[in-house]
């Protein structure tokens, strides 16, 4: 095994699904509470279906749109250039991005579940007793929807591991900096070294197992 070729994309791999499963997982939880707890339901239909819309599309549909949006001719793009001279794209923020966009949806629908879950009675109850929004939120609603809390967790992390599409798209497939486990094994396979790309896919295969086993005895319990 050569593990100056191995490890590489691992920890590529590794350190943008921990990165973008936090991002995922904050952004997820607040949208999900602010959708669960909406008084309005004119429009959020609308709003749902375009937050759930990359769980459809295919990646590589979502990465032409991130790269369009993000790319050096958009004005995000223009910004981020002049502010901090270098490009999104084709970095290793990008392919955090196109992990964050893609994990997104199925973490935000299982939290949502969970947050819908909770009796409102017991909510209103804690308001009842002078609680504020905040309070109610990590007194009340976080510890009784735990369990999809972090089972949206961990569907975030695997989902962020195993994406390909976006991320060639936004980030290429650049060694040691923007070439994940996906990506990696798409170059390697197409030379024919299955040995390494065996290696490989035994790693996400591993990973993946470990976080549907944890998802799965979590709703079981």
């Amino acid at each position: 095994m050569d593990w100056s070729a191995f490890l590489p994309p691992v920890i590529v791999s590794v350190k943008v699904a921990v990165v973008s499963s936090i991002i995922v997982f904050l952004l997820a939880t607040v949208v999900a509470w602010m959708m669960a707890n909406c008084s309005l339901r004119r429009g959020t239909s609308v709003i749902e279906t375009v937050l759930l819309l990359p769980l459809v599309l295919p990646p590589t549909v979502v990465g032409f749109i991130l790269l369009i949006l993000l790319g050096r001719k958009s004005w995000i793009g223009t910004a981020f250039e002049s502010l901090f001279q270098q490009t999104i794209v084709f970095t290793w923020g990008a392919a955090v991005v196109a992990a964050v966009v893609v994990a997104f949806p199925l973490a935000y629908r299982t939290i949502k579940a969970g947050f819908e879950a909770v009796d409102p009675e017991v909510e209103q109850a804690a308001r009842a007793q002078g609680a504020n929004e905040w309070q109610v939120f990590r007194h009340i609603t976080m510890p009784l929807a735990y369990r999809p809390l972090i089972s949206g967790y961990i569907l975030g992390f695997a989902r962020g591991l195993g994406e390909f599409g976006a991320t060639l798209m936004l980030a290429g497939n650049i060694p040691e900096q923007t070439q994940t486990l996906p990506t990696a094994i798409y170059t390697v396979s197409e030379v024919g070294n299955m040995t390494l790309s065996w290696s490989w896919v035994a790693v996400i295969i591993l990973f993946s197992f470990i976080m549907l086993m944890l998802s799965n005895r979590l709703v079981k319990d």
